[in-house]
């Protein structure tokens, strides 16, 4: 049977990270799908309304809480990953930097978008 790997040691950092950010994760896309799939069907969403939303701080808030934290944990299940692969050396170290440069671009990107759509800019 195969040894179990991975690059996460268990109670770093990193591996804190990436279970709480799974775990409220889960709880903002439950929020997420119910609002904009229950409470307002897919045909009913409008630019309108989604600027409507945006105004309301706490929705906004909220939302640039999810965008921040999905952001945060799929760039670093990308980086475990390939960690996993056996990453090592220079290589390492241009993956990591080139994942948080692209990670921190969508999360600027995407809160301005927020910001925008609120009307806070």
């Amino acid at each position: 049977m195969a040894e179990r790997y991975s690059s996460f040691r268990s109670g770093s950092l990193s591996w804190l990270l990436q279970r709480v950010t799974a775990a409220f994760l889960v709880v903002v896309l439950a929020f997420h799908f119910f609002l904009l799939h229950f409470v307002h069907h897919a045909s009913e969403v409008t630019f309108a309304g989604t600027t409507a939303r945006m105004e309301q701080w706490g929705y906004l808030a909220t939302m640039i809480l999810f965008l921040i934290t999905a952001t945060f944990h799929g760039v670093n299940g990308v980086y475990a990953a390939l960690l996993n692969q056996g990453l090592t050396g220079t290589k390492k170290t241009a993956v990591k930097g080139v994942l948080a440069i692209a990670g921190l671009a969508l999360a600027a990107q995407g809160v301005y978008l927020a910001f925008v759509m609120s009307g806070v800019m």
